[in-house]
């Protein structure tokens, strides 16, 4: 059985809310947020695929996880959830795990390769 092939020019990712005024405080609320194995926030790690804000100010975020069986898997989407939860003007908010496209070492930022010497 073949996988179905994406069409080309669809993104594998989501495209984030960045002209939202509320997208820079999103990002740096999920910079506020670490894998307690990785000395590095979760959003320079390229774990934090999609912030997406509608017009009521309701935010669904997608992320993964560096591994499906990372040990913090359960509590990791709440950590996200309560970072971004006080910002004002923000509604709703909604995380959701996601492992399609699979997270992998090219998505962290040059910080944060940089940081884990491998830069």
């Amino acid at each position: 059985m073949t996988e179905a092939t994406p069409l080309e020019g669809t993104p594998l990712i989501v495209p984030s809310s960045t002209d939202h005024p509320l997208y820079e405080g999103l990002v740096e609320a999920c910079r506020t947020v670490y894998d307690p194995e990785i000395p590095v926030n979760i959003y320079d790690l390229g774990l934090i695929y999609t912030i997406d804000v509608n017009e009521e100010n309701d935010v669904n975020v997608l992320m993964s996880l560096t591994a499906p069986g990372c040990p913090v898997a359960g509590e990791m989407p709440g950590w996200v959830a309560e970072a971004i939860e006080p910002m004002a003007g923000v509604k709703t908010v909604n995380v959701e795990l996601v492992w399609e496209p699979p997270w992998g070492m090219e998505m962290m930022s040059d910080e944060a390769r940089l940081e884990l010497g491998f830069m």
